[in-house]
């Protein structure tokens, strides 16, 4: 805001340790900047310029609020942040006078008065009016404010950025902003001048000056302004940047009172020069969804309302116009010309419309305002200008390096760049490239990659096309990929995930763009089937499963079409295909059918690894269908092949399969020596390997088996203590699936079992958040699943049920049922609170139908302690004792003593006799841990009733 004010304010004042410069709108203090608020700075210039003067509230309204109605309380605020900016010295310049006001009562002093002028000079230098800002500036104040401090103090500021982005816009406001400061101000536009003669001609005319004599025309414009402060600003340099450079020394050097701003898409890189490089105005990020009053705080759409509003005669984006704007002012760069064409083709497509017509949009972003410069009638025009300028090499260079999607190293673009740029010289022209603004160079860990804005680069593509290269450009881009993705498959078990996932993650973009040119009618599928199989752990590892898939099965479908398909390469992509999840995706042949091709290929082959592989998905797909006998039989025959393959390190995995499959079977006796024997002997390979080829850590998923035998076999105490140190460990791994599978399989289960909720909780909460941004859906499925039963437990049986019904469902369709059975009690426990016997019953019965189906016994004890709940709430007491009896027979036989105490203390609820309480009592004085347990504290209790 400009305020009236003494004459003072185009100087300088000095008082105590600070020095106020008024028109530059800055303060500093002992030379360093003095942050202050922009009312706060207002009051401090307008008390600092009348010294000794008392102010009272309606003088400071009208001069800093320009009579606007003001609450006191804010007036207060205001001198209360100056004079804490000022601080411990602020209350002793700025005084209160009671009744009366405020007032700067120390001594000011004036610094760099102007001069008084001479009447010759006066006459001689009569500059042309800046251009007009007409629309509001959106997004730059701070800028503007920073470029105002540096242009009062340094000569050559130069303000760099690409087409469009607003630097002629931000050069005339800060040059507006010191107007004050100057003798005279005066704007160069140089778009038409072709030499250094005509830029003094322009700079003397744009000074209001008649140049006598041409011989030497910038030593007659210093001679003009000799005596005066002049601040000439320069705009659009690029096209003669060596005549604005010359020029711009000669007239610094000759001139001392001359202050030159320059506007150009690459530096001047003269002695002096103050270069900022000017960014896009911020845009939302990518992948979110905001209201439209959040979307207002981006420059870049506040621009875009802005502008759309004059264009429309009124418009206020709203949330349904929401996520388009913000995709619209993506798409853009948060580059102002652009976003003010787009805002005027609102009329016609409105916000949807216009978002989904800008991959053309060279052809929307048209019609600009008529009284802009021709190249700012469009985008394309624009870009034009600055494609022009550049030599042929450079051209090359931009056309070549379009076809990156994302980033670049220097390495990538030299290699994609030889066929069109000498030897030697990809480096020298991206340096260029930036130098000129068309190109963005960014840290990424100890390097940089480049990036150009998504209009650069369509606008380079288009380029390309017109050239009759993009053929062999998007071959060399693509083999260029597949070579980073063999390097990145070749180190995925020998680096640390996050290290890996940086160094390769960033590659996502030119992965997509290589294969999508590798499978089209141009391209070579071969390349493509070779790169994807290669690339196979970025999209899992980023949890892009869905669109892994998808590319999957995109290489399958043309090396099936190929009248020789390479079998092995078609064996892995079979492999990678079944790899995520043992069920079907759309598109996609399902888990299950892709091993199974997967296992005849590698025994065509006669491959052992892949055999091994396929048998664990297979083994995996039955454990999890609840096929726990099909389970075993398959874990031995991967024993089998593990024996025939000779490494030792298989054959531990042989032995945690068969432990995992008898635990499911009943068998805990015989599945705790699989597992300790397996995790006494086995030695992970020095890289990550088995991770790889079996999705997991193999020793905690061991642990997992044996620690929930643990519990079953009433070893409470140990088994929570060995689960809270495997969450340690999976955490400490950085491997989501090895934690989920740690959370979901053993630490939420014996939480539950342990009835401690809070702990259940907090282990819920960490599965939902250690699957929520990834494409894990079972897991997410198990948590539904856990927190129903915490709600049913929280005596919320109806919500409980509902949410647990939904998981058992989900699981079911998915063929996910391994826990089924287990869920099923639980809702059968929910229903029977519910008051709902005779669902409960036929739950409960159908789960133990189907246990004994498929041989799944390791909860059957448990089954049927809620079936006789079921039958003793329906007062069929001879029955339900009799399931109790049958199921205390089981337990005991299983070992799992933990079941064979809350069948025995629910024997004692059910009858209550004291052969009952005797056998409970017997069991209780057996045990030697879990005392905290609510199944020892309920059967406890039981006992002394």
């Amino acid at each position: 805001m400009s305020l009236q004010l003494d004459s003072t304010v185009g100087q300088r004042l000095r008082f105590g340790e600070f020095e106020l410069a008024p028109s530059a709108r800055a303060v500093w203090r002992r030379g360093e900047l003095v942050k202050l608020g922009s009312r706060a700075l207002d009051i401090l210039i307008t008390l600092a310029s009348r010294p000794g003067q008392v102010l009272s509230k309606d003088d400071l309204t009208k001069l800093v609020w320009r009579g606007a109605f003001v609450d006191e309380t804010a007036l207060r605020v205001g001198i209360s942040a100056v004079r804490k900016a000022l601080a411990p010295e602020g209350e002793r310049y700025i005084t209160t006078v009671p009744g009366r006001g405020y007032c700067f009562v120390l001594d000011v002093e004036t610094a760099q008065a102007k001069p008084t002028a001479d009447p010759l000079h006066s006459e001689s230098v009569r500059p042309r009016r800046l251009p007009v800002q007409i629309a509001r500036i959106v997004g730059r104040e701070d800028i503007i404010t920073s470029l105002a401090v540096e242009a009062s103090r340094r000569r050559l500021v130069s303000l760099v950025g690409p087409g469009g982005i607003g630097k002629t816009t931000v050069a005339v406001a800060v040059a507006d902003r010191l107007r004050a400061t100057f003798d005279a101000v005066a704007f160069v536009d140089l778009v038409p001048i072709e030499n250094g003669t005509q830029m003094s001609a322009a700079a003397a005319t744009a000074l209001g000056l008649n140049l006598r004599r041409h011989e030497n025309s910038v030593e007659e414009i210093a001679a003009a302004v000799k005596d005066r402060r002049v601040l000439l600003i320069l705009d659009n340099c690029e096209h003669i940047v060596d005549h604005a450079a010359a020029f711009v020394e000669e007239m610094l050097s000759s001139a001392p009172g001359t202050t030159i701003l320059a506007t150009t898409r690459e530096r001047l890189r003269a002695a002096g020069e103050w270069a900022h490089q000017l960014s896009a105005l911020d845009t939302p990020p990518q992948s979110t969804t905001m209201s439209a009053a959040t979307l207002r705080g981006y420059p870049a759409v506040e621009l875009f309302e802005e502008r759309t509003a004059f264009a429309l005669g009124g418009y206020q984006i709203d949330d349904v116009d929401a996520p388009y704007v913000a995709a619209i002012c993506r798409r853009l760069d948060g580059i102002a010309l652009a976003i003010e064409l787009a805002a005027g083709q609102m009329a016609g497509l409105g916000a949807k419309g216009l978002a989904n017509s800008l991959e053309d949009c060279f052809s929307i972003l048209t019609n600009g305002r008529r009284t802009a410069l021709a190249r700012h009638q469009t985008l394309r025009a624009t870009l034009d200008w600055s494609y022009q300028l550049l030599s042929a090499e450079d051209q090359a260079a931009l056309r070549s390096v379009s076809v990156f999607t994302g980033g670049f190293a220097r390495e990538d673009a030299g290699f994609v760049m030889q066929p069109v740029v000498r030897f030697g010289e990809p480096n020298d022209r991206l340096t260029s490239l930036l130098d000129k603004s068309l190109l963005v160079a960014r840290p990424e860990a100890a390097t940089f990659r480049y990036h150009l804005l998504d209009t650069t680069r369509a606008y380079g593509l288009e380029k390309l096309m017109q050239s009759g290269e993009t053929n062999a450009l998007r071959r060399r881009h693509a083999e260029h990929v597949k070579t980073v993705f063999d390097r990145a498959q070749a180190e995925w078990d020998q680096r640390p995930t996050s290290d890996w996932l940086q160094s390769y993650g960033c590659e996502l973009g030119n992965l997509r763009t290589a294969l999508d040119w590798a499978f089209s009618k141009e391209g070579d599928g071969a390349v493509g089937a070779a790169m994807t199989a290669a690339a196979a752990p970025i999209w899992f590892h980023l949890s892009l499963l869905d669109e892994g898939l998808l590319r999957v099965g995109h290489a399958i479908t043309w090396l099936k079409e190929q009248p020789a398909p390479d079998r092995r390469l078609m064996m892995r992509l079979y492999a990678i295909s079944g790899w995520p999840r043992m069920r079907a995706i759309k598109g996609v042949t399902s888990g299950t059918a892709a091993w199974r091709a997967t296992l005849t290929l590698a025994v065509a082959l006669d491959d052992v690894d892949y055999q091994l592989r396929a048998l664990w998905a297979l083994w995996v797909d039955r454990g999890n269908n609840g096929e726990a006998l099909d389970a075993l039989a398959l874990a031995d025959r991967f024993a089998v092949v593990a024996k025939r393959a000779g490494d030792s390190a298989d054959l531990m995995i042989a032995q945690r399969l068969r432990g995992h499959s008898l635990h499911y079977l009943g068998d805990f006796s015989a599945s705790r020596r699989q597992i300790e024997e397996m995790l006494e002997r086995y030695a992970p390979p020095p890289e990550r390997s088995h991770v790889i080829r079996f999705q997991y850590d193999q020793r905690l998923i061991a642990k997992i088996t044996l620690v929930r035998g643990m519990w079953l076999e009433g070893h409470a105490d140990q088994a929570l203590a060995l689960t809270e140190r495997m969450i340690a460990e999976g955490l400490a791994l950085e491997h989501t699936l090895t934690l989920a599978h740690i959370l979901s399989d053993a630490a939420c289960f014996i939480a539950l079992w342990a009835g401690d909720l809070p702990l259940a909780t907090r282990y819920t909460n960490m599965l939902r958040e250690h699957t929520t941004l990834h494409a894990l859906d079972v897991w997410r499925t198990y948590a539904d699943a856990f927190e129903g039963e915490i709600l049913i437990r929280q005596h919320n049986a109806p919500e409980g049920i509902a949410r647990l019904h939904r998981a058992i469902r989900s699981l079911e369709s998915s063929r996910f049922v391994l826990y089924n059975a287990a869920f099923e009690g639980v809702l059968a426990e929910g229903l029977m609170a519910c008051g709902r016997l005779a669902d409960a019953d036929t739950t409960v019965s159908s789960a133990l139908v189907r246990c004994q189906r498929s041989g799944e016994a390791w909860c059957v004890p448990e089954l049927m302690r809620v079936r006789a709940l079921s039958l003793a709430a329906r007062e069929r007491t001879e029955e339900a004792i009799t399931v109790i009896a049958d199921g205390i027979k089981i337990a005991r036989s299983q070992g799992t003593r933990a079941w064979e105490l809350r069948l025995a203390s629910t024997f004692v609820a059910i009858d209550g006799s004291d052969n009952a309480r005797d056998r409970l009592r017997n069991i209780l004085n057996r045990t030697s841990e879990g005392f905290n347990t609510r199944d020892y504290r309920e059967a406890f209790t039981r006992v002394g009733q």
